[in-house]
């Protein structure tokens, strides 16, 4: 059972990666789309994580470990990303370079931006298959998919409108998706090693991904003046990903 788990749990990952792929995929059909829809989709892309990393992470590590247990992985994982934000060299396009300097090309470094974005999703749903519920991996992996096809628009776009052909547009998006899976089988064969860490691995994840939604997506939704879009984008990826957490588990 526990080597159906990890399969299922690498294969629903690997699939959530390339999500960010297919959502590259309107840059061969339209010639631009406005900061306004991007800023929309980047909040929905938040609302989604958001309710993700509540229901179907922080409530089930409550009711399998406790509150504090989900207290001490909610701080573990926003921490663990805040390290790697402050050690890995990357940059935004709209805010610029974070972390040491490096002598990397510009288009790495937006990569690695975004590679340290999808890690926690990937492992959010690795973890997810540990809790032994297939219905809540799936979920979880509806979800991070649902939410890494805006992702990849918000990738692929900005790189044309920096000179990059549409064809490596898709490419460069597509890759910074695989760190999806890898994460996804570190948080699978984590869990299922060790059924104890499980209610700390769901919070950890969960805290991973809010750090992510509120020291990044957020603002980088707000940077261009589309603030209000942004914000009802989020809740409607919120409610999205509300009505499909309940509607799945019945």
């Amino acid at each position: 059972m526990d080597s159906e788990v990890i399969l299922l749990g690498f294969i629903a990952s690997l699939g959530t990666g390339l999500a960010t792929g297919i959502g590259a995929l309107p840059v061969l059909f339209l010639k631009d789309i406005s900061d306004r829809m991007l800023d929309t989709l980047l909040g929905f892309a938040a609302g989604v994580m958001l309710a993700t990393s509540m229901f179907s992470l922080l409530v089930p590590a409550i009711e399998i470990g406790g509150v504090y247990s989900a207290i001490i992985g909610l701080i573990l994982g926003s921490v663990f990303v805040d390290l790697l934000d402050m050690s890995i060299p990357h940059m935004h396009f709209i805010s610029g370079p974070e972390g040491p300097s490096s002598s990397l090309r510009k288009i790495w470094l937006f990569i690695f931006a975004i590679t340290l974005h999808n890690f926690p999703e990937g492992l959010s749903v690795g973890v997810s298959f540990g809790i032994g519920d297939i219905t809540t991996g799936l979920i979880v992996a509806i979800a991070i998919g649902l939410q890494n096809i805006p992702e990849g628009s918000g990738v692929a776009f900005p790189l044309v409108r920096e000179g990059y052909s549409r064809p490596k547009a898709i490419l460069y998006a597509t890759l910074s998706g695989l760190v999806e899976p890898v994460a996804g089988l570190i948080g699978v064969l984590t869990v299922t090693l060790s059924s104890s860490i499980l209610p700390y691995a769901l919070a950890f994840a969960a805290g991973a991904m809010i750090y992510v939604i509120s020291d990044e997506i957020i603002p980088e939704s707000h940077r261009k003046g589309f603030e209000k879009e942004a914000t009802f984008g989020l809740i409607a990826g919120f409610i999205v990903m509300m009505f499909l957490d309940n509607a799945l588990k019945v």
